[in-house]
């Protein structure tokens, strides 16, 4: 029987990066993954296949609208779509084989099957044919992620009913794509297929898309998305969902209490995900999951049983790939003595649409609530020079700064380039900086990140150029 010092269970983000750290700080690893390919949801059916999709979904939109702006027509311009999906394919092929190779990089051993706990030390693995192995870890990282969330009535059949999964390899654009929940991986392929020009209804249940998020977020999200073409129905609640072979009706009630009928070929379930610890055997070892599924951890995410940690979408916090990435490294660090820390008030948040949205720290909503005193400075990214030459004006950057001692308690950005705009900010809230210390800092000329200096000026009611 094979002996380590830590072994992780699931190789999603949080999971490889889990056991490269500990590689890397000289304990023997091992990594069990139930399917023939590393990378978890995010490298196989989440992040890295939707931003390839949105990708070349985006450069086929920009250059209909680069030939329209030109007097151009382009109607006999058609999508390849298949050819989409082959390079969608590669990618995902690309990056799950590099962490195959910094699997073997850092001498971690790699087991393939579901890992069971028959105690606190010991995992059976049980492999594809039917065979079982047992190993023996001192410690033991929980990283096995989620699945799609559904609602009771609906039966996801994975031909018209679908999660995102299925939708990242249809084998033809939609007509009709509705989309039931205004959340973040339903804009995302939402956006794809409109850009493809497939007719998009987003269905949500909330009175704005994007819940949780700044206000002035979903609210200039939603207005852009509505240019582009997308139709939304907040405050409705569905009620059924049915496939009538080429067609899917579903059915819902409106703010009013009055019955909506809508129809489509294909039907988006995306209402958010729920963890995944099929298998595991938790009830083994004493491990229970609370109402939603997540595991208890304590600070340190250490569960009941202190040798066995759990990371990512099976804990508490935002389901976020980089969340559980700083996850699996503190976990590492801790088991080889270290005291490292996260603070989760720093997550950033990003939506792959275009404009992107981007948000770190505190709502304008949190902290009203909490009593917090602060100033905002706001900047209309249609005012950068930059933006104008890219011709990319949508969107606006929003800085909240406490009003006695100036620190950024919250930036919520939507723009072009937003998603990588947002390391700045939060590098920034990671060092206490004042909203004074980005309007003193030099911004190279033209760039979308002037917004954000911009923005920090107005907190101070001095931005230069509004």
């Amino acid at each position: 029987m094979n002996k380590y010092d830590v072994t992780v269970i699931g190789s999603g983000p949080g999971g490889y990066v889990a056991a490269i750290r500990c590689a890397q700080l000289g304990l023997k690893t091992a990594i069990i993954e139930k399917y023939n390919t590393l990378g978890g949801t995010c490298l196989n059916v989440g992040c890295i296949p939707s931003k390839a999709l949105l990708d070349s979904s985006h450069h086929y939109y920009d250059a209909i609208k680069h030939f329209e702006t030109h007097g151009i027509k382009v109607s006999g311009l058609d999508v390849d779509f298949k050819q989409m999906i082959t390079r969608k394919n590669e990618v995902v092929n690309q990056t799950s084989g590099g962490i195959n190779y910094l699997m073997d990089k850092n001498n971690i051993d790699v087991y393939q099957g579901v890992g069971s706990f028959e105690d606190s030390t010991h995992i059976a693995i049980l492999k594809e044919d039917k065979s079982l192995e047992k190993i023996e870890s001192t410690h033991t990282i929980i990283a096995t992620g989620s699945k799609p969330a559904t609602l009771p009535f609906i039966n996801i059949d994975k031909k018209r009913i679908i999660t995102s999964t299925e939708a990242l390899s249809l084998s033809e654009i939609p007509k009709h794509l509705i989309v039931i929940g205004g959340g973040v991986i339903g804009l995302e392929l939402g956006s794809v297929y409109k850009r493809l020009g497939s007719e998009v209804s987003v269905i949500e249940y909330m009175p704005t898309i994007t819940p949780g998020m700044d206000a002035m977020l979903s609210k200039e999200l939603q207005k852009t998305l509505k240019k582009q073409g997308l139709k939304f129905y907040t405050s409705h609640k569905v009620t059924s969902v049915v496939n009538n072979g080429d067609t899917v009706t579903i059915k819902a009630e409106n703010k009013k209490g009055a019955e909506v009928t809508f129809e489509g070929d294909y039907t988006l379930i995306s209402v958010g995900r729920k963890p995944y610890t099929n298998g595991l055997g938790l009830e083994n070892i004493g491990i229970k999951t609370n109402n939603i599924g997540q595991i208890e951890t304590n600070t340190q995410l250490q569960t009941a049983v202190p040798n066995i940690y759990a990371i990512g979408d099976v804990v508490k916090g935002p389901m976020l790939a980089h969340k559980a990435e700083e996850e699996g490294t503190m976990v590492a660090e801790i088991i080889a003595g270290q005291k490292p820390h996260i603070n989760y008030n720093l997550i950033p948040g990003v939506v792959y649409t275009w404009p992107e949205v981007a948000t770190v720290g505190k709502t304008e909503e949190q902290l009203k609530e909490e009593g917090i005193k602060y100033n905002v400075g706001t900047f209309a990214m249609r005012a950068l020079g930059r933006a104008r030459a890219s011709m990319d004006i949508e969107g606006q950057i929003k800085v909240l700064a406490n009003a006695e001692t100036d620190e950024i308690l919250g930036v919520h950005m939507i723009g072009a380039r937003a998603a990588d705009m947002i390391a700045e900010a939060v590098i920034a809230m990671e060092f206490r900086a004042s909203s004074e210390d980005i309007a003193r800092s030099s911004h190279a000329h033209p760039t979308f990140t002037e917004a954000f200096k911009e923005a920090c000026l107005a907190v101070n009611k001095r931005a230069i150029h509004s």
